[in-house]
């Protein structure tokens, strides 16, 4: 692994504040968007200059945006998580209620896949940023619990299903061991979840 330079708090507060022109911020985007992939493909020690060389841009301008790895873990997290959770009401809107919930399910795999990529660096920020993962799992759970919910009031699946339960299961998938079928494995999972949860709905009709 190249050399990565460590960045004093300041430089990172004033990479982090600094405004961005519109070609630097389309640069940091795919950088973001890039690393997510990066490191669900190939965890943590993925190489900082692959994820520059596939984004398009120099490993210089990767520092820039990100002075440390752990700065773009951070970032990288907090996109997923985002994501995940504006999922749940675009779904909702798209599709009857049950669709929603699987489909969310399903990016919940996605979601799982990039951060079990970023497990090192995770714990490293717990000790340093506990409160990111404290309000990033309470929206994750709200979004879930939101799409169940619904679910369950139009009958599309059992009503004696808690969103709780149903994080629960979902958060056995990530203690899955790492092998390359994993997420292929994942979502046939997520199927036989949601076609028991249907099937409790039809039973109860």
């Amino acid at each position: 692994m190249a050399f990565e330079p460590i960045a004093t708090a300041d430089q990172k507060t004033a990479a982090a504040d600094k405004p961005l022109r519109a070609d630097a911020r389309r640069n940091r985007d795919r950088l973001v968007e890039v690393a997510a992939a990066v490191f669900a493909e190939r965890g943590i020690d993925a190489s900082l200059e692959e994820i520059a060389r596939r984004a398009g841009v120099g490993i210089g301008t990767l520092y820039r945006h990100f002075p440390t790895r752990e700065h773009l873990v951070e970032v990288v997290y907090r996109r997923e998580a985002e994501g995940l959770c504006a999922a749940a009401g675009e779904l909702a809107a798209r599709y009857p209620s049950d669709v929603a919930l699987e489909e969310w399910m399903r990016r919940f795999v996605d979601y799982i896949a990039t951060k079990r990529g970023l497990a090192t660096s995770l714990r490293i920020l717990f000790t340093t940023n506990s409160t990111l993962f404290s309000d990033t799992s309470g929206r994750v759970s709200q979004a879930l619990r939101q799409l169940v919910e619904a679910a369950v009031a139009d009958g599309t699946i059992r009503g004696d299903v808690d969103a709780s339960d149903v994080l629960h299961a979902l958060g056995g998938i990530y203690s899955a061991p790492d092998t390359p079928e994993w997420r292929d494995r994942s979502r046939r999972l997520v199927k036989l979840l949601m076609d028991g949860l249907r099937f409790g709905a039809r039973k109860a009709g």
